[in-house]
Order: structure tokens, then sequence, then C-alpha cells
């Protein structure tokens, strides 16, 4: 798992992020720390079925991107 899979992660640009619980300037893609909490992504939902490599479908009709944050969907469910 990498920092941009983290919960606590904040995106600033697609490089690189803030960590929310240390405050700290982070590179998206190193390996996740310690502290590390799964972030709820598409990707993780029992109703998601991905399509190819960058798209995929949540309950089989809207499409959807497997690393979009589903924090605020009422339907995930973890996988």
């Amino acid at each position: 798992m990498n920092h941009m899979d983290c919960a606590y992660y904040l995106a600033v640009d697609v490089y690189k992020g803030i960590c929310k619980r240390t405050k700290k300037t982070i590179n998206a893609d190193d390996s996740a720390c310690d502290d590390f909490e799964k972030a709820p992504k598409c990707r993780y939902c029992k109703h998601f079925s991905l399509n190819g490599d960058l798209l995929g479908k949540c309950m089989t009709t809207t499409i959807a991107y497997p690393d979009m944050k589903a924090t605020t969907c009422k339907d995930f469910s973890w996988n």
C-alpha cells in the first residue's frame, strides 16, 4: 500500500500530498507508514467491478474510477 491509499492522505497534486496526522508533505507513491488506515475507495467496494485498467462499474450501472474516494457513498461496503 502507498500513502495515496491511506485515509489520512490529503492530495496536493498528482505527486505529493499532506499527512492529516503529522501535517508533513509526503509523496503519493511512497510506501505507507505505520499509521496507515485503508481509505474507502471504489476498488475496495463489493459493488465495484473492474472493466479494464482504469475504469469500472458500480452496481453494474454507473461508471466509476477504481481510485475514486467513496467516503460519502451511502452504498459503500468493504469487499
